[in-house]
This record gives C-alpha cells, structure tokens and sequence, in this order.
C-alpha cells in the first residue's frame, strides 16, 4: 500500500498476498468464495457470511439492492445489520430469509436507504455503512 508501512507488511506475508478472501474447497475440488475476513459477522460464536445474507435478500422482489454489516452488541458480540434500498418491510423480508438462510443468520435490523454509498467503481462501501451504524448506536445511548 502506497506510503502505508503497517498494511503492506500486513498484507505481504512471507512473499505472499494475503487478500483477506475466504473460501472453501468442495469435494470435487473447486474453489467457492465464500467473503472477505473482514467483513464476516460473528454472532454468538457463529461466523456469518454476509454475502450469503446479502444474496438471499436481493431475491425478493421488494429489494433493489442490499449490504450487510455487522454491528457491535452486548449479548451476541455483533448483530448482522441490512441496508435496504427498496419497498420491502421487515416482516416480509425475514419470512423471504427464512425459506433460503438459517434463521440465526437473519439481520437483527434492517435500515432503509435511497441508495447505497458506492466508490467510483460502483463497488458498496461497507466502512461507510458500519460508521452509520456506529453513529445510530452513539445516538442512542
């Protein structure tokens, strides 16, 4: 990383790029991406993906696209989070959720938005979604 010491050698690890991409191997051997480590939600000890969540949701008719987070919390260490940018109301989305995901990886809340915030290459910028996040909670308390 340019001019950044500390994540270039976090990054550069014996001569390998370490990514931060997970995935696993299935019996024939070919590679599934699973996520990114990083943005994994660890909920009450159980790794959720949200890419798995994120493709549940964009299935419903009422949702034009959807991110997931996940969001500090007391009693579970983090809750998954979904950013909604469509009609769809909690009840019907959670109903949807429960005929594709297991139900402990179902968002805790749901945040409707106009639009995503994306960079100039149209990819979702989870950062400044988990800063909302953080900043509803501060309101909060």
């Amino acid at each position: 990383y340019w001019n950044n010491p500390v994540a270039t050698a976090a990054t550069l690890v014996g001569g390998w790029l370490r990514t931060g991409d997970m995935g696993s191997f299935d019996a024939q051997g070919f590679l599934t991406l699973r996520d990114r480590s990083k943005d994994v939600v660890i909920s009450g000890g159980s790794n959720i993906y949200p890419r798995e969540v994120e493709e549940g949701l964009i299935e419903h008719p009422g949702v034009v696209e959807a991110c997931v987070v996940g969001a500090p919390d007391e009693d579970w260490g983090e809750v998954v989070v979904a950013f909604i940018v469509g009609t769809a109301a909690q009840d019907d989305l959670d109903a949807h959720l429960l005929e594709r995901i297991a139900r402990f990886k179902r968002p805790k809340r749901y945040v409707h938005v106009e639009e995503l915030p994306k960079n100039s290459y149209g990819k979702v910028l989870k950062r400044e979604l988990r800063e909302l996040v953080a900043d509803r909670r501060d309101r909060q308390r």
